[in-house]
């Protein structure tokens, strides 16, 4: 039996990634052969997932479900590395499989939602083994499951990189459909400016005050002004205050639409494929420049 040492785990475990403890197991068993325990830990573990694991997963796409009746949809964001692995169509069937999930098993977060049954495994044991399979970090961000108070309707854009769900009370299909699509085009925040966080008036009174008076306004009507801007920006903001976009008067807004249908919005979910997610940007000058100088300084 082969001597395992501290150095041979560190070595193990920065090729593969993998837990201490789980190299050292892999190592005794294959009595110190460096190769064979790094065949073993990607049997077992699947090294490429935790290797990829520290990956930024910005790219993906957004998986959508809406049943027969519209009563009931869900859309989940599943990322991955690369816009090619978006294409990819384990991939894409992986995202339906999980969306159909959630509409249909109802789980309360992400973690629930993997642990769910899926093929010969659970959601997790599948995403893990593609990530095995394709070599590329992907992960489930977030869901959203909607019952119906109208009825649902749906539109995804830029190959799944925008999906909408909107649940519309009254009108016909025609309408919902415009509705959905406006969503995609104007990405509202919210439905009306309660759903609009307070924090984010604050900031734009603040900075309206701060122009102003930089502009020389009198102080006696910056509140005013601060509050003309505020209006503003809650009809750029808010589903119902936005100008439809297909207004023939280039005027009519989104409230006032539905109030000439008969009709009403109970709510609505946007999601952007990778939206407040860091991108990595990549230097190459600067990575060459310092492989060049790590060279020079071993030459030293």
């Amino acid at each position: 039996m082969a001597a395992i040492t501290a150095g041979m785990v560190k070595e193990l475990r920065e090729k593969t990634d993998a837990p201490m403890m789980e190299c050292k197991k892999a190592l005794a068993e294959a009595d110190g052969d460096m190769v064979k325990a790094e065949e073993i830990l990607r049997v077992k573990l699947g090294s490429k997932a935790s290797k990829a694991a520290a990956r930024v997963t910005a790219e993906g796409i957004v998986g959508l479900y809406l049943s027969g009746d519209g009563k009931l949809g869900s859309m989940v964001e599943v990322n991955c590395e690369t816009d090619f692995v978006a294409k990819n169509d384990d991939f894409l069937a992986f995202t339906k499989n999980v969306s159909e999930m959630v509409a249909s098993q109802n789980p309360a977060d992400v973690a629930a939602l993997s642990a769910l049954p899926l093929g010969e495994g659970t959601v997790e044991s599948t995403r893990t083994a593609l990530i095995g399979k394709i070599g590329e970090n992907m992960s489930i961000r977030r869901f959203v499951r909607t019952e119906a108070k109208g009825k649902l309707a749906s539109y995804v854009h830029g190959g799944s990189k925008i999906g909408v769900i909107v649940d519309v009370i009254g009108g016909d299909e025609a309408l919902a459909k415009d509705l959905a699509m406006h969503v995609a085009a104007s990405k509202p925040k919210s439905l009306d400016a309660s759903g609009v966080p307070a924090e984010l008036l604050e900031t734009e009174r603040r900075v309206a005050i701060e122009k102003a008076r930089e502009a020389g306004k009198p102080e006696a009507m910056l509140d005013k002004i601060a509050e003309g801007t505020v209006q503003k920006y809650l009809k750029d903001v808010t589903l119902l205050g936005q100008v439809f976009v297909k207004a023939e008067d280039g005027k009519q807004t989104i409230e006032q639409l539905l109030k000439s249908k008969g009709a009403s919005i109970a709510g609505f979910t946007l999601y952007i494929v990778g939206e407040g997610i860091e991108k990595r940007k990549d230097d190459f000058a600067a990575e060459v420049a310092a492989q060049a100088a790590a060279a020079a300084a071993a030459k030293a």
